[in-house]
Parts: structure tokens; C-alpha cells; sequence
């Protein structure tokens, strides 16, 4: 067996175990999928990642380094926890990004661009793609869940790599609640995301932001004439579930991904302010804190404090 540098990184939080963990092999050069898989299906972490040489275009565009990611049941084109995680250890081997303050990572999705943003390192989100959820799709998804129709205000698929079939809810206290089917998720094969704003507690605040977009009109009801949309306000914040039970992972302590492409959605709506903080993982233990800000050219960055709990290496062919 290959001794191969390994880390293990606690990601979206300052304070180790706090944070959804992601285990990097530093050197997965002549690895196979079957063994890059096995190893993740082995970590049973949410993802296990590996690091590789850029192509020679890739690199000649900026990357760094070539990072794949795996679940315990496949892999995927790109993940946000991960995507910190990694460059968190690749920093922390001694590497040094080809630009000062920058580091460019090539995955399936293509580059993405790693910055370092008044001392905390945030990646620019990659594009979402948007559609509506199918209206036969939603009685059989909202029972997995556990949930009322009249309890969602805004829902969506939300695809920027991974797919998050999304649902904005009513209230934190809802989004608490909230205690899904994970076999009949599975037997769906889809991931859910859910969400709900805090610090906006009112029940006429929260019927007219689900009245202010299209998806919720089709699902609640005729929003009345005269409704306007009501914004969270500075200050507010998101807090947020994740449900993967399609992919091996019941419960996801801290998803970068879902994040991200929940942020470009409720942005874009006008639904959450272009500076927030979301917050996830209060249901299994965690504390994890996702910064989201969306610059003056409308690119949404998603950044987060790492922590290196495990430094070492593994046997792995």
C-alpha cells in the first residue's frame, strides 16, 4: 500500500468538530475510481477528495490543482464544503497558488476561483440552473418530508453541479421541525434542501414573500392585487437543511453547494440581502456558519472558516 499525505479539515466553522469534516488525500495520482470510491464509501464522510495535477489547459488557464470529489454512493462534478476543505490543506502542505491570494481549482464543473476575502478564503459560486419543480412531483416529496403545503413559500430545483430540489419554508420553527422519510427520499433519488429565514417572525411578512414569486403563486395560490415583495432585511440570516439520503448521506451537517445556489435564488428574488449569514447543522450538533455576499458585478461568494483537525497519512492503492 501508497503512503499518501492525508488531512481531514472541519469546514464552515473557526472551531474544530463544530463544521462538516472532509477528508483530502493530498497525492491521488494512479488512484482508480474504484479506489478513490471505496476510500470515500470507507471514510463515510459526506465527501472524501483528492487532489491531482491540473490538465495542461486547465492549468494553462490558472489551476492549481485537479480536485475530485466523492460521496459515499458516486461522484460529483462539484461541492462546496469540499472545494474549502481542499484548499484549506492544500495551503496548509506548504503550497503556494500560482497568484498571490487566489487559487484556481479544476473539477467537473470546470474552474473555480478560490479568493482570500479579508482573511476568510470564499469560491465563487458556480452558475445555477433553475426550473420548476414538477407539480406531481411535490405531494409525494412534501409526505417524504413531513411538511404542509401551506408551510412552503417558495420552492425549486436548483442545479449548479449537484441538485438540490429546494423549498423555502414559513418559519426556523417549520424548518426545525422538519424530521423526513429518508427511505422514501432514497427511493425518490433526490437531495432536498430546505430553508427558512430567521429574525422574520411575522405572518403578513412571510405570506407576501410567498406571494412575490412566480413559483409560489402556482403552488399557494392568486397572490391579491396591490401585494408587494418583502426583502429579510439587513441583518437577517438563513438557516438551512440538507437532506441526502440519495446519495448515502442522511442528513449533511454543512452543504456549500446548496448554499450557494440557495443564495442566487432568494438574492435574485429579492427575497435575502446580497450580504448574509446562513447557518446549518443545529440539528445534528453543529455550529456551521456560511458567509454569503454577492459583489457589485453580481457574482455570489460562498466562504467559510476552516480548521485542520487531522494531519497524517493513509495506505491507499
Amino acid at each position: 500500500m501508497t503512503s499518501r499525505p492525508f488531512k481531514q479539515v472541519d469546514v464552515f466553522t473557526s472551531e474544530g468538530y463544530l463544521g462538516n469534516p472532509v477528508a483530502v488525500v493530498l497525492d491521488g495520482s494512479g488512484l482508480s475510481d474504484a479506489s478513490m470510491q471505496g476510500f470515500a464509501r470507507w471514510t463515510q464522510l459526506s465527501e472524501t477528495t483528492f487532489l491531482l495535477p491540473p490538465s495542461p489547459q486547465a492549468k494553462a488557464n490558472g489551476a492549481d490543482y485537479k480536485l475530485r470529489i466523492f460521496t459515499p454512493g458516486g461522484e460529483l462534478p462539484f461541492a462546496g464544503h469540499p472545494t474549502l476543505g481542499s484548499a484549506r490543506a492544500w495551503l496548509h502542505a506548504g503550497c503556494l497558488p500560482q497568484k498571490k491570494g487566489v487559487i484556481v481549482q479544476e473539477c467537473g464543473v470546470g474552474l473555480i476561483q478560490i479568493e482570500d476575502r479579508s482573511g476568510r478564503w470564499a469560491f465563487a459560486a458556480p452558475p445555477t440552473h433553475k426550473r420548476d419543480i414538477p407539480e406531481d412531483k411535490l405531494p409525494q416529496l412534501l409526505a417524504a418530508l413531513g411538511i404542509r403545503s401551506d408551510q412552503v413559500l417558495a420552492h425549486q430545483i436548483l442545479d449548479n453541479g449537484p441538485m438540490w430540489w429546494s423549498f423555502l419554508l414559513d418559519s426556523t420553527a417549520t424548518l426545525r421541525a422538519v424530521s423526513p422519510n429518508h427511505l422514501a427520499l432514497k427511493q425518490l433519488g433526490i437531495k432536498v434542501g430546505v430553508a427558512a429565514i430567521g429574525h422574520q417572525t411575522t405572518t403578513h411578512s412571510s405570506l407576501l414573500i410567498s406571494r412575490s414569486n412566480r413559483e409560489s403563486r402556482a403552488f399557494i395560490g392568486r397572490a391579491p392585487q396591490g401585494s408587494r415583495p418583502v426583502t429579510a432585511g439587513e441583518g437577517a440570516e438563513l438557516e438551512v437543511r440538507a437532506f441526502a439520503a440519495a446519495i448515502g448521506i442522511l442528513e449533511d451537517p454543512v452543504t456549500g453547494s446548496l448554499n450557494a445556489s440557495m443564495a442566487q435564488w432568494l438574492i435574485g428574488m429579492g427575497t435575502m440581502p446580497d450580504n448574509y449569514m446562513a447557518t446549518q447543522g443545529q440539528a445534528l450538533g453543529r455550529q456551521g456558519r456560511v458567509h454569503i455576499q454577492q459583489d457589485a458585478k453580481g457574482q455570489v461568494w460562498v466562504g467559510g472558516d476552516t480548521v485542520v483537525c487531522i494531519d497524517g497519512h493513509v495506505a491507499l492503492d
